[in-house]
Protein backbone atom coordinates (compact mmCIF):
# COMPACT_ATOMS: atom_id res chain seq x y z
CA UNK A 1 0.00 0.00 0.00
CA UNK A 2 1.33 3.43 -0.94
CA UNK A 3 2.08 5.61 2.05
CA UNK A 4 1.21 9.28 2.34
CA UNK A 5 4.86 10.35 2.70
CA UNK A 6 8.02 9.15 1.05
CA UNK A 7 10.17 10.92 3.66
CA UNK A 8 9.28 12.43 7.03
CA UNK A 9 11.92 14.34 8.98
CA UNK A 10 12.06 15.21 12.65
CA UNK A 11 14.31 18.06 13.72
CA UNK A 12 14.77 21.58 14.97
CA UNK A 13 12.46 24.14 13.37
CA UNK A 14 14.76 27.14 13.13
CA UNK A 15 14.37 30.38 11.20
CA UNK A 16 17.70 31.15 9.50
CA UNK A 17 18.58 34.84 9.59
CA UNK A 18 21.48 35.45 7.18
CA UNK A 19 23.80 38.36 6.51
CA UNK A 20 27.11 38.89 4.76
CA UNK A 21 30.02 40.41 6.69
CA UNK A 22 33.82 40.52 6.76
CA UNK A 23 36.26 38.64 8.98
CA UNK A 24 36.84 41.70 11.18
CA UNK A 25 33.16 41.82 12.07
CA UNK A 26 33.19 38.13 13.05
CA UNK A 27 36.27 38.64 15.22
CA UNK A 28 34.99 41.83 16.86
CA UNK A 29 31.67 40.20 17.74
CA UNK A 30 33.41 37.23 19.37
CA UNK A 31 31.89 34.81 16.87
CA UNK A 32 33.78 31.55 16.34
CA UNK A 33 34.19 31.27 12.60
CA UNK A 34 32.95 28.33 10.58
CA UNK A 35 31.01 26.39 13.21
CA UNK A 36 27.57 26.28 14.82
CA UNK A 37 27.42 27.67 18.35
CA UNK A 38 24.43 27.62 20.67
CA UNK A 39 23.68 31.00 22.24
CA UNK A 40 21.38 32.18 24.99
CA UNK A 41 18.43 34.47 24.36
CA UNK A 42 20.23 37.74 25.26
CA UNK A 43 23.21 37.10 22.99
CA UNK A 44 20.88 35.97 20.25
CA UNK A 45 18.98 39.25 20.44
CA UNK A 46 22.25 41.23 20.43
CA UNK A 47 23.58 39.42 17.36
CA UNK A 48 20.24 39.77 15.59
CA UNK A 49 20.33 43.53 16.20
CA UNK A 50 23.89 43.75 14.79
CA UNK A 51 22.96 42.17 11.46
CA UNK A 52 22.71 44.48 8.44
CA UNK A 53 20.78 43.66 5.25
CA UNK A 54 19.57 40.45 6.82
CA UNK A 55 17.11 38.10 5.21
CA UNK A 56 15.31 35.13 6.67
CA UNK A 57 14.26 31.67 5.56
CA UNK A 58 12.92 28.56 7.26
CA UNK A 59 15.89 26.45 8.32
CA UNK A 60 17.05 23.66 10.56
CA UNK A 61 19.14 20.83 9.18
CA UNK A 62 16.47 18.24 8.46
CA UNK A 63 13.96 20.88 7.38
CA UNK A 64 16.47 22.08 4.76
CA UNK A 65 16.85 18.50 3.58
CA UNK A 66 13.09 18.18 3.20
CA UNK A 67 13.04 21.37 1.10
CA UNK A 68 15.56 19.73 -1.23
CA UNK A 69 13.42 16.61 -1.44
CA UNK A 70 10.41 18.78 -2.24
CA UNK A 71 12.42 20.34 -5.06
CA UNK A 72 12.93 16.79 -6.33
CA UNK A 73 9.22 16.02 -6.18
CA UNK A 74 9.00 13.65 -3.22
CA UNK A 75 6.08 13.79 -0.78
CA UNK A 76 7.45 15.00 2.54
CA UNK A 77 6.36 15.81 6.08
CA UNK A 78 8.11 17.58 8.94
CA UNK A 79 7.77 16.99 12.67
CA UNK A 80 8.92 20.17 14.40
CA UNK A 81 7.92 22.69 17.04
CA UNK A 82 7.41 26.45 16.62
CA UNK A 83 5.66 29.02 18.77
CA UNK A 84 2.51 30.83 17.66
CA UNK A 85 4.50 34.04 17.11
CA UNK A 86 5.46 35.96 13.97
CA UNK A 87 8.53 33.83 13.20
CA UNK A 88 6.64 30.61 13.95
CA UNK A 89 3.80 31.50 11.62
CA UNK A 90 6.34 32.51 8.97
CA UNK A 91 8.10 29.17 9.36
CA UNK A 92 4.96 27.03 9.10
CA UNK A 93 3.72 29.00 6.08
CA UNK A 94 7.03 28.79 4.21
CA UNK A 95 7.42 25.05 4.83
CA UNK A 96 3.92 24.49 3.46
CA UNK A 97 4.63 26.74 0.46
CA UNK A 98 7.75 24.64 -0.24
CA UNK A 99 5.55 21.53 -0.45
CA UNK A 100 6.31 19.93 2.92
CA UNK A 101 3.42 19.12 5.24
CA UNK A 102 4.06 20.83 8.60
CA UNK A 103 2.45 18.21 10.81
CA UNK A 104 2.45 20.14 14.10
CA UNK A 105 0.51 23.41 14.50
CA UNK A 106 2.34 26.39 16.05
CA UNK A 107 2.15 26.14 19.85
CA UNK A 108 -0.20 28.75 21.34
CA UNK A 109 1.00 30.26 24.61
CA UNK A 110 4.50 28.73 24.35
CA UNK A 111 6.87 29.92 27.09
CA UNK A 112 9.78 30.11 24.64
CA UNK A 113 9.84 31.92 21.26
CA UNK A 114 10.43 30.32 17.89
CA UNK A 115 14.04 29.26 17.38
CA UNK A 116 16.36 31.25 15.17
CA UNK A 117 19.95 30.99 13.90
CA UNK A 118 21.97 34.11 13.10
CA UNK A 119 24.28 33.16 10.22
CA UNK A 120 27.22 35.38 9.28
CA UNK A 121 28.68 34.62 5.84
CA UNK A 122 32.25 35.85 5.19
CA UNK A 123 33.75 36.49 1.72
CA UNK A 124 35.32 32.99 1.63
CA UNK A 125 31.85 31.42 1.81
CA UNK A 126 32.27 30.17 5.38
CA UNK A 127 29.20 30.50 7.54
CA UNK A 128 29.32 31.06 11.28
CA UNK A 129 26.06 30.01 12.89
CA UNK A 130 24.83 31.31 16.24
CA UNK A 131 21.70 29.42 17.19
CA UNK A 132 19.14 30.18 19.88
CA UNK A 133 17.13 27.00 20.16
CA UNK A 134 13.98 28.39 21.78
CA UNK A 135 10.84 26.30 21.57
CA UNK A 136 12.12 23.81 18.98
CA UNK A 137 14.39 22.19 21.58
CA UNK A 138 11.30 21.25 23.61
CA UNK A 139 10.13 18.72 21.03
CA UNK A 140 9.05 15.48 22.72
CA UNK A 141 7.37 12.18 22.05
CA UNK A 142 4.01 13.94 22.29
CA UNK A 143 4.89 15.83 19.09
CA UNK A 144 5.32 12.58 17.14
CA UNK A 145 1.85 11.69 15.92
CA UNK A 146 1.43 7.99 15.24
CA UNK A 147 -0.39 8.52 11.95
CA UNK A 148 2.56 10.57 10.62
CA UNK A 149 5.32 8.18 11.72
CA UNK A 150 3.41 5.15 10.46
CA UNK A 151 2.54 6.64 7.08
CA UNK A 152 6.07 7.19 5.70
CA UNK A 153 8.54 5.09 3.74
CA UNK A 154 11.55 6.79 5.40
CA UNK A 155 11.95 8.59 8.74
CA UNK A 156 15.00 10.89 8.96
CA UNK A 157 16.23 12.02 12.39
CA UNK A 158 18.36 15.07 13.23
CA UNK A 159 21.11 14.29 15.74
CA UNK A 160 20.97 17.75 17.31
CA UNK A 161 17.69 16.82 19.03
CA UNK A 162 19.58 14.40 21.26
CA UNK A 163 20.64 17.35 23.41
CA UNK A 164 17.53 16.89 25.56
CA UNK A 165 15.87 13.81 27.02
CA UNK A 166 12.57 14.92 25.44
CA UNK A 167 14.27 14.81 22.04
CA UNK A 168 15.58 11.30 22.68
CA UNK A 169 12.05 10.21 23.55
CA UNK A 170 10.77 11.72 20.29
CA UNK A 171 13.45 9.82 18.35
CA UNK A 172 12.67 6.53 20.07
CA UNK A 173 8.95 6.89 19.44
CA UNK A 174 9.36 7.91 15.79
CA UNK A 175 11.83 5.10 15.04
CA UNK A 176 9.70 2.47 16.77
CA UNK A 177 6.46 3.40 15.00
CA UNK A 178 8.06 3.74 11.56
CA UNK A 179 9.91 0.44 11.85
CA UNK A 180 6.79 -1.37 13.06
CA UNK A 181 4.96 -0.06 9.98
CA UNK A 182 7.69 -1.43 7.68
CA UNK A 183 9.48 1.87 7.01
CA UNK A 184 13.18 2.69 7.09
CA UNK A 185 14.79 4.96 9.68
CA UNK A 186 18.01 6.96 9.36
CA UNK A 187 20.04 9.42 11.39
CA UNK A 188 22.20 12.46 10.69
CA UNK A 189 25.11 12.71 13.15
CA UNK A 190 24.80 16.53 12.82
CA UNK A 191 28.23 17.72 14.03
CA UNK A 192 31.35 16.47 15.89
CA UNK A 193 30.44 18.34 19.08
CA UNK A 194 27.00 16.73 19.04
CA UNK A 195 28.67 13.32 18.68
CA UNK A 196 31.01 14.03 21.59
CA UNK A 197 28.11 15.02 23.82
CA UNK A 198 26.12 11.87 23.05
CA UNK A 199 28.69 9.29 21.98
CA UNK A 200 27.41 6.40 24.08
CA UNK A 201 23.77 7.00 23.11
CA UNK A 202 24.65 7.42 19.44
CA UNK A 203 26.71 4.22 19.46
CA UNK A 204 23.63 2.32 20.67
CA UNK A 205 21.23 4.14 18.37
CA UNK A 206 23.33 3.59 15.23
CA UNK A 207 22.81 -0.15 15.59
CA UNK A 208 19.07 0.35 15.14
CA UNK A 209 19.41 2.53 12.02
CA UNK A 210 18.90 1.52 8.39
CA UNK A 211 21.30 4.32 7.38
CA UNK A 212 23.45 6.95 9.08
CA UNK A 213 24.94 10.08 7.45
CA UNK A 214 28.00 11.80 8.89
CA UNK A 215 31.19 13.54 7.87
CA UNK A 216 34.70 12.25 8.50
CA UNK A 217 35.10 14.14 11.78
CA UNK A 218 31.79 12.86 13.11
CA UNK A 219 32.51 9.21 12.26
CA UNK A 220 36.01 9.36 13.72
CA UNK A 221 34.64 10.98 16.89
CA UNK A 222 31.85 8.42 17.23
CA UNK A 223 34.28 5.50 17.40
CA UNK A 224 37.27 7.45 18.78
CA UNK A 225 39.59 6.09 16.11
CA UNK A 226 40.85 6.90 12.61
CA UNK A 227 38.36 7.19 9.77
CA UNK A 228 39.13 3.85 8.10
CA UNK A 229 38.67 1.89 11.32
CA UNK A 230 35.57 3.91 12.21
CA UNK A 231 33.86 3.17 8.89
CA UNK A 232 34.72 -0.51 9.14
CA UNK A 233 33.18 -0.72 12.59
CA UNK A 234 30.16 1.31 11.54
CA UNK A 235 29.52 -0.92 8.54
CA UNK A 236 29.32 -3.90 10.90
CA UNK A 237 26.74 -2.16 13.08
CA UNK A 238 24.59 -0.03 10.76
CA UNK A 239 22.60 -0.91 7.66
CA UNK A 240 24.17 1.75 5.41
CA UNK A 241 27.05 4.07 6.26
CA UNK A 242 27.43 7.39 4.43
CA UNK A 243 30.57 9.49 4.95
CA UNK A 244 31.15 12.91 3.41
CA UNK A 245 34.67 14.37 3.45
CA UNK A 246 34.64 18.15 2.93
CA UNK A 247 35.20 18.32 -0.80
CA UNK A 248 36.88 14.91 -1.10
CA UNK A 249 35.38 11.60 -2.22
CA UNK A 250 32.17 10.46 -0.54
CA UNK A 251 32.20 6.91 0.81
CA UNK A 252 29.08 4.71 1.10
CA UNK A 253 29.24 1.24 2.67
CA UNK A 254 26.47 -1.35 3.00
CA UNK A 255 27.66 -4.72 4.25
CA UNK A 256 30.26 -5.95 1.78
CA UNK A 257 29.24 -3.35 -0.82
CA UNK A 258 31.17 -0.07 -1.05
CA UNK A 259 31.08 2.94 -3.36
CA UNK A 260 33.56 5.81 -3.48
CA UNK A 261 32.15 8.78 -5.36
CA UNK A 262 34.46 11.63 -6.50
CA UNK A 263 33.69 15.27 -5.76
CA UNK A 264 34.41 18.15 -8.13
CA UNK A 265 35.60 21.10 -6.05
CA UNK A 266 33.68 24.37 -6.37
CA UNK A 267 34.63 27.76 -4.93
CA UNK A 268 31.72 28.34 -2.55
CA UNK A 269 29.64 31.47 -2.25
CA UNK A 270 28.03 30.17 0.96
CA UNK A 271 28.49 26.69 2.44
CA UNK A 272 25.27 26.94 4.47
CA UNK A 273 23.18 23.85 3.83
CA UNK A 274 25.83 21.83 1.96
CA UNK A 275 25.45 18.82 4.25
CA UNK A 276 21.68 19.21 4.36
CA UNK A 277 21.38 19.18 0.58
CA UNK A 278 23.81 16.28 0.25
CA UNK A 279 21.36 14.43 2.48
CA UNK A 280 18.49 15.49 0.21
CA UNK A 281 20.15 14.13 -2.91
CA UNK A 282 21.20 10.94 -1.14
CA UNK A 283 17.73 10.40 0.33
CA UNK A 284 16.09 10.92 -3.05
CA UNK A 285 18.24 8.12 -4.41
CA UNK A 286 17.67 5.95 -1.34
CA UNK A 287 13.90 6.44 -1.30
CA UNK A 288 13.62 5.64 -5.02
CA UNK A 289 15.77 2.49 -4.85
CA UNK A 290 18.98 3.66 -6.56
CA UNK A 291 22.37 1.97 -6.16
CA UNK A 292 24.97 3.32 -3.74
CA UNK A 293 27.00 5.19 -6.33
CA UNK A 294 23.93 6.93 -7.76
CA UNK A 295 22.76 7.91 -4.26
CA UNK A 296 26.19 9.42 -3.63
CA UNK A 297 26.29 11.25 -6.95
CA UNK A 298 22.84 12.72 -6.36
CA UNK A 299 23.97 13.96 -2.95
CA UNK A 300 27.11 15.57 -4.37
CA UNK A 301 25.20 17.35 -7.15
CA UNK A 302 22.62 18.73 -4.70
CA UNK A 303 25.34 19.93 -2.31
CA UNK A 304 27.26 21.48 -5.21
CA UNK A 305 24.21 23.52 -6.23
CA UNK A 306 23.49 25.00 -2.81
CA UNK A 307 27.02 26.34 -2.21
CA UNK A 308 26.85 28.46 -5.39
CA UNK A 309 24.42 30.95 -3.81
CA UNK A 310 23.36 32.38 -0.47
CA UNK A 311 21.00 30.31 1.63
CA UNK A 312 20.59 26.66 2.64
CA UNK A 313 18.00 25.55 0.08
CA UNK A 314 18.26 24.81 -3.63
CA UNK A 315 17.38 27.47 -6.19
CA UNK A 316 17.88 25.41 -9.37
CA UNK A 317 15.84 22.41 -10.51
CA UNK A 318 17.82 19.51 -9.01
CA UNK A 319 16.34 16.92 -11.35
CA UNK A 320 17.50 19.03 -14.28
CA UNK A 321 20.99 19.15 -12.74
CA UNK A 322 20.96 15.37 -12.33
CA UNK A 323 20.18 14.98 -16.02
CA UNK A 324 22.88 17.47 -17.04
CA UNK A 325 25.40 15.53 -14.96
CA UNK A 326 24.47 12.23 -16.56
CA UNK A 327 22.51 10.75 -13.66
CA UNK A 328 19.58 8.73 -14.95
CA UNK A 329 16.18 9.46 -13.43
Amino acid sequence: MTKRFQVVGIGNAIVDVITQCDDNFVANMGIEKGIMQLVEKDRGEMLYGAMENRWQAPGGSVANTLAGLGNLGLSTGFIGRVADDALGKFYAHEMTEDGTVFTNAPVAGAELPTSRSMIFVTPDGERSMNTYLGVSSEISGDDVHEETARDTDVMFLEGYLYDKDKGKAAFDRAAKITHEAGGKVGLSLSDPFCVERHRADFRRFVKEMDFVIGNELEWASLYETDLSAALEQASNECGLVVCTRSGSDVVLVRGGEEATVPVTRIDPVDTTGAGDQFAAGFLYGYATGRDLETCGRMGIIAAGEVITHLGPRPEADLKDLFRKNGVAL
